[in-house]
C-alpha cells in the first residue's frame, strides 16, 4: 500500500465511522493513527548505519522474527544457529537467494557444523554452534527464538560477547536466571529487549491513556482467556521426516536438561516439556502479564494462585492443556489493589475465543484483535429502594423523605450505554513495532520499556504459576525486588 494509498484508506474509514454513529445504539468508532510504521519501512539508512543481526534457533518464532526485523530499514541479517540442519538450508532458501546450494550432507560434513552460502546478495553464515556466531565481530545484534531453556545462557553469553539482544518470551525458564540476565544487562551496558510486542502497541498505548484519564474509573478487575481448538494451537507442530541423529545436534539441544536418548518430539514439540518449556504460563500468561504492566504502570502481582490440568491433549506431554490463574495485585501509587483472573483451555469446542477485559467502577475496557473497546454505563443517580415489605405507613413515610432528596424526574434519567472503539489503521502490526523500537535503541543506546527488569516481572509471576500448580501451593511475590517465596 502506497502512502496516498494509505491516507485514502483512513479517510474511507473515518467515513464509514461517521455513517455508524448516526445509527442508533451504534458504536462510535476512531482510528489510532500511526503514521510512524509505514514511513519507517521507506526510510533510507545510511550504510555507515546498518545494523548487522544474526538469529539464534530459526525454527516457527526465529523466523517470523527474523522477517518481521528485516523490514526496518539497514537491517541486515549475517548469520543463523539451529541445531536442525533443514532449518539452516532452509534459513539459506528463505533468506537467500532462493536456492540453498546446502545439502543435509554437506552440513554434515562441516568440521565446525558451519557454513557460508552466497545468498546473491552476501552470504549468510550457519552452525549448530551459537558460539561461532557471537565470536564474529561483524554481528552487531542477535534475535534469540530458541526453547525457553536457552533464553538465559544464550542471552547472558550475547550479552558478554558485546551483542544487544531480542530476547523471545518468556525471558526465563528457572526463576533465578533473571537476576543473572538484568546484571549482565547492566555488566555490557547493552539493550535487551523482551519479545512480547504489546508493550510497543499503539493498541495498548491508546488503552494506557484512556485509563490514565479515568475512562473507566477505579479498576477492580482484570480477566482475560486464550482458548484454543486445533492441535498446532495446542502444540501439535509439525516433526520432519528426515529428523535423524545425523541431522540433528541432540546434545545441544538438551544443553541443561536432563540427559536423554534421541526424541525428535522433544525438539519440534518442546513447549510441551517442563525440561524445555514454560507451558501456557510461559507461552501465553507472560504476554497478559507484560500488557497489563504496561497499561497500568504496574510492577506486578503479589500472590499467585494457579490450577489446570491434562484434560485433552493426552499425547505425552507433561505440562497442562488446561491452566487458570488468579494473582493479586496490591495498590501502588499507580493504581488502586486489583484482581487477575487467566485462564487458557486447549479444547474449547466452540471455536477458541480471546478476550482481555480491564474491568472499572465507571466502564469496561476490552482489548481484542487491533481495537479498544471502551464500554460505559453511567450510574443512576438515586440508590433505588426495596420497601415492599414494609407496612404501609412506614413506605409512605420512607417515600415522603426519599423524592425530598431525589426528585422523581431523575429517576428517568437512565442514559444509555455508551460505547466507543478505538482502530488500528488495517494491517497494522505491534510485532513490526516491537522490532522497530529495538533497532532504534540499538542506534540510539537509549533504553527500551521491555528491557530484563521489565522482562523478569512479566516472566516471574509465569513461572510461579507452573510452580504454584505443579506444588499446589499459593506462592507471594515481591514485585519490587523480584522475589518468590511460599505463603
Amino acid at each position: 500500500m502506497t502512502w496516498e494509498q494509505s491516507k485514502q484508506s483512513r479517510r474511507d474509514f473515518m467515513r464509514l465511522a461517521a455513517g455508524a454513529v448516526v445509527t442508533a445504539g451504534a458504536p462510535k468508532i476512531f482510528l489510532i493513527e500511526d503514521d510512524a510504521q509505514q514511513s519507517s519501512e521507506t526510510t533510507k539508512v545510511s550504510p555507515n548505519d546498518r545494523i548487522q543481526i544474526a538469529t539464534l534457533g530459526i525454527g516457527g518464532m526465529g523466523t517470523a522474527n527474523t522477517r518481521t526485523a528485516l523490514r526496518v530499514p539497514g537491517v541486515e541479517l549475517i548469520a543463523v544457529a539451529d541445531v536442525y540442519d533443514g532449518r539452516l538450508i532452509r534459513a539459506q532458501e528463505v533468506f537467500g537467494s532462493g536456492q540453498s546450494g546446502l545439502s543435509t550432507q554437506s552440513v554434515r560434513s562441516m568440521s565446525t557444523g558451519a557454513s557460508t552460502v552466497s545468498t546473491g546478495k552476501r552470504p549468510i553464515f550457519t552452525t549448530r554452534d551459537y558460539r561461532e556466531i557471537l565470536a564474529r565481530p561483524d554481528i552487531d545484534a542477535v534475535i534469540i527464538a530458541t526453547p525457553d531453556h536457552w533464553h538465559a545462557q544464550m542471552a547472558i553469553d550475547a550479552m558478554d560477547a558485546g551483542k544487544d539482544v531480542y530476547l523471545e518470551k518468556p525471558m526465563i525458564h528457572d526463576l533465578e536466571e533473571g537476576r543473572r540476565i538484568i546484571e549482565a544487562q547492566n555488566r555490557n551496558k547493552r539493550i535487551c529487549q523482551i519479545g512480547s510486542q504489546r508493550v510497543s502497541s499503539i493498541i495498548y498505548r491508546k488503552a494506557k491513556e484512556l485509563i490514565a484519564q479515568g475512562a473507566i474509573g477505579t479498576i477492580t478487575l482484570i480477566e482475560a482467556y486464550w482458548n484454543r481448538n486445533t492441535p498446532i494451537g495446542a502444540w501439535q507442530y509439525t516433526i520432519p521426516p528426515d529428523a535423524s541423529p545425523q541431522n540433528i545436534d541432540w546434545d545441544r539441544f538438551l544443553g541443561k536438561a536432563p540427559k536423554r536418548p534421541f526424541e525428535p518430539i522433544r525438539l519440534f514439540r518442546w513447549r510441551n516439556y517442563r525440561d524445555y518449556g514454560t507451558g501456557i504460563p510461559g507461552d501465553l500468561f507472560v504476554h497478559l502479564f507484560s500488557g497489563i504492566h504496561y497499561v497500568l504502570n504496574s510492577l506486578g502481582p503479589e500472590r499467585i494462585l494457579a490450577t489446570g490440568g491434562l484434560r485433552y491433549w493426552k499425547d505425552g506431554r507433561d505440562v497442562p492443556d488446561v491452566m487458570l490463574g488468579i494473582y493479586d495485585y496490591p495498590k501502588t501509587n499507580a493504581h488502586d489493589a486489583f484482581n487477575l483472573n487467566l485462564k487458557v483451555n486447549f479444547m474449547d469446542g466452540g471455536g477458541g475465543e480471546e478476550g482481555f477485559r480491564f474491568v472499572g467502577s465507571d466502564g469496561t475496557l476490552i482489548i481484542g484483535g487491533n481495537n479498544v473497546t471502551l464500554a460505559r454505563s453511567p450510574k443512576l443517580r438515586e440508590p433505588g429502594y426495596t420497601i415492599d415489605t414494609f407496612p404501609q405507613a412506614v413506605q409512605e413515610q420512607f417515600l415522603k423523605e426519599y423524592r425530598a432528596k431525589y426528585p422523581e424526574s431523575l429517576s428517568q434519567e437512565i442514559s444509555a450505554r455508551s460505547t466507543e472503539v478505538y482502530a488500528a489503521p488495517q494491517g497494522y502490526s505491534d510485532h513490526f513495532d516491537h522490532h522497530k523500537n529495538f533497532f532504534a535503541a540499538v542506534r540510539s543506546r537509549q533504553p527500551v520499556t521491555e528491557d530484563a527488569i521489565f522482562g523478569f516481572r512479566a516472566a516471574g509471576p509465569a513461572v510461579l504459576s507452573n510452580t504454584a500448580h505443579f506444588e499446589r501451593r499459593i506462592y507471594l511475590w515481591d514485585p519490587e525486588k523480584m522475589e518468590a517465596k511460599p505463603a
